[in-house]
């Protein structure tokens, strides 16, 4: 028997066939073609159509969409469905029917594109079909990814012109069984939306019409792991037929192999934007977009997220300027929780230390920041407070790290204002989204290695994910977690900017020791050629 447990994962497309080649089935596979995945396809409805027009949309017979669906099953299973143009109640029935029996042998993500209506405004569904993706299709949805006219037409609703509108819909469609929903602004500013089997274009359009948000895509995520706004630079083109095929076929490969929602929809945003600026003129109207691999190497394609409870981004205040650091090279980077540990690290050597005293209540928490500022500025050396941001303002410090659950209560203007070097902590992709827009003096990047410090549920992002995130982003990124001499040597040599180490040093028989072999493989790190990064982030959370 063959073995199949090397082949690529397999992702299906049940959509309609556009005879003009931009979007549809047309559209999918050629996304699809970009990832390390097989598409396979299942014609719902044919159309007839070219640039400028749709002249007939005919449904697929049940019988022949069940066929299609059998025999695919029987050879080619997947690991992610995608659906567009479904052309009738019956034929989503049909692939309903499937989903369930697909999932009994095992884990099946379904992106579902409602495609409702056609660019020049034709209906391509009727009540029926959309009471079907109700009440059928979406309790069966991993992600659903409708533009705004669409999530508007799905729920019933007269529009969804403000981002409290569209945060509305997005928990609305959740609450009629989506696992998790992205409603993409494409068309939010009048622009043409992606075709007759398209649906929407989820990086070209704008938002409520201001000139700052008519430059930026603003989408809505609304996940289980996060939920918030994800904005990109507008890309300026009128090629953008078939862009909301490639995101959702994009985002069924990220979830296919292995990402979660959220940055599924990361990646089918990069993959979308770097599409649409490579569209093309194909006819009279509008050229289809053209999706290419690397796309996930684009720095100008990752988006920044938002902080919960923050609408969507424009252009980047120049108040949350953070100062760069002092010196970029961060080298080995000790992370200790006393100001007695910050002297004897800085006794014997080490240039980069963060101060991390978990308890906020320990009654001489501020002496110990007061007495680390002073022990680093004599040493000359960079000194980051974890968490304490608000004492450490009132103490001088140079430097301040914060995680994720930190950054919406932080002060960040504060901050910026005073000089201070702001630090963010990193796990995943929509994280590194969230820290990016913020635009800090570096990242930490991790867990690179299992770690036994703290207890989270990130799944080791490995040397790989650390060589993507330093040769992508124009900040250091630090490695951490799970570190020794020979990773530490490893992770200099994918890039990092700073290694950080807890246990390592701490822990250690003879830290002094300890801290000069590190120090020794810092330097043989930094001197080794630059392992290549691979062409986007592994996975981070076990879906």
């Amino acid at each position: 028997m063959l073995d199949v447990s090397s082949h690529k994962k397999v992702v299906w497309t049940v959509a309609g066939s556009d005879s003009g080649g931009g979007a549809g089935l047309q559209a999918d596979l050629k996304a699809l073609a970009c990832w390390p995945v097989h598409g396979c396809s299942a014609v719902a409805a044919i159309t007839a159509q070219n640039s400028v027009a749709v002249t007939r949309v005919d449904a697929v017979a049940p019988e022949l969409l069940d066929a299609q669906l059998a025999a695919l099953a029987a050879d080619l299973p997947p690991a992610a469905l995608k659906t567009g143009l479904l052309g009738s109640a019956e034929n989503l029935r049909v692939l309903v029917r499937w989903i369930d029996r697909l999932r009994q042998n095992g884990p099946l993500a379904v992106v579902v594109d409602p495609v409702l209506r056609a660019t020049t405004g034709a209906a391509l569904a009727s009540d029926e079909l959309r009471l079907a993706y109700l009440t059928e299709l979406l309790p069966r949805t991993t992600l659903l990814t409708p533009n705004r006219a669409e999530a508007a037409a799905l729920l019933g609703w007269p529009a969804l012109n403000t981002p409290a509108e569209v945060e509305a819909a997005s928990a609305a469609l959740r609450a009629l069984g989506a696992q998790a929903v992205v409603i993409t602004g494409g068309d939010a500013v009048g622009d043409a939306v992606g075709g007759a089997v398209g649906g929407a274009v989820g990086v070209a359009g704008g938002d409520e019409g201001d000139s700052a948000s008519a430059a930026h895509s603003h989408d809505h995520i609304d996940s289980p792991h996060a939920s918030g706004w994800l904005s990109s630079p507008r890309v300026a083109t009128p090629h953008h037929h078939g862009s909301g095929c490639v995101f959702a076929s994009s985002a069924a490969a990220a979830l296919a192999l292995g990402h979660v929602a959220v940055d599924a929809v990361v990646l089918a945003k990069m993959a979308t934007a770097h599409g649409i600026a490579h569209g093309y003129p194909a006819g009279q109207g509008a050229g289809p977009v053209q999706p290419t691999p690397g796309f996930a190497r684009q720095l100008a394609h990752l988006p920044r997220m938002g902080l919960p409870g923050q609408g969507p981004l424009g252009t980047a205040d120049p108040a949350l300027a953070f100062a760069p650091l002092s010196s970029p090279d961060l080298g080995l980077y000790a992370v200790v929780d006393s100001a007695a540990w910050v002297q004897r690290v800085l006794a014997a050597g080490v240039r980069t230390v963060q101060l991390r005293v978990k308890d906020p209540q320990q009654p001489d928490l501020r002496e110990q920041v007061r007495a680390s500022v002073a022990a680093a500025r004599a040493a000359g050396a960079q000194l980051f407070i974890n968490d304490h941001w608000a004492l450490a303002l009132a103490e001088g410090a140079d430097g301040v790290h914060l995680g994720q659950e930190d950054l919406a209560s932080a002060d960040l203007g504060a901050l910026a204002r005073a000089g201070v070097r702001l630090g963010i902590s990193t796990h995943s992709l929509w994280e590194m989204c969230r820290a990016w827009a913020l635009q800090p003096s570096y990242v930490a990047c991790g867990p690179i290695h299992a770690t036994a410090s703290k207890d989270m549920p990130w799944l080791p992002q490995g040397n790989g994910n650390l060589a993507y995130w330093s040769q992508l982003l124009p900040l250091p990124v630090v490695g951490i977690a799970g570190m020794n001499a020979q990773r530490l040597t490893e992770a200099f040599a994918h890039g990092a900017a700073g290694v950080a180490l807890i246990s390592g040093i701490t822990a250690a028989p003879d830290p002094e020791a300890a801290v000069a072999e590190l120090l020794a493989a810092s330097v043989a790190g930094q001197q080794q050629a630059r392992v290549p990064a691979p062409p986007w982030p592994r996975p981070t959370l076990a879906g």
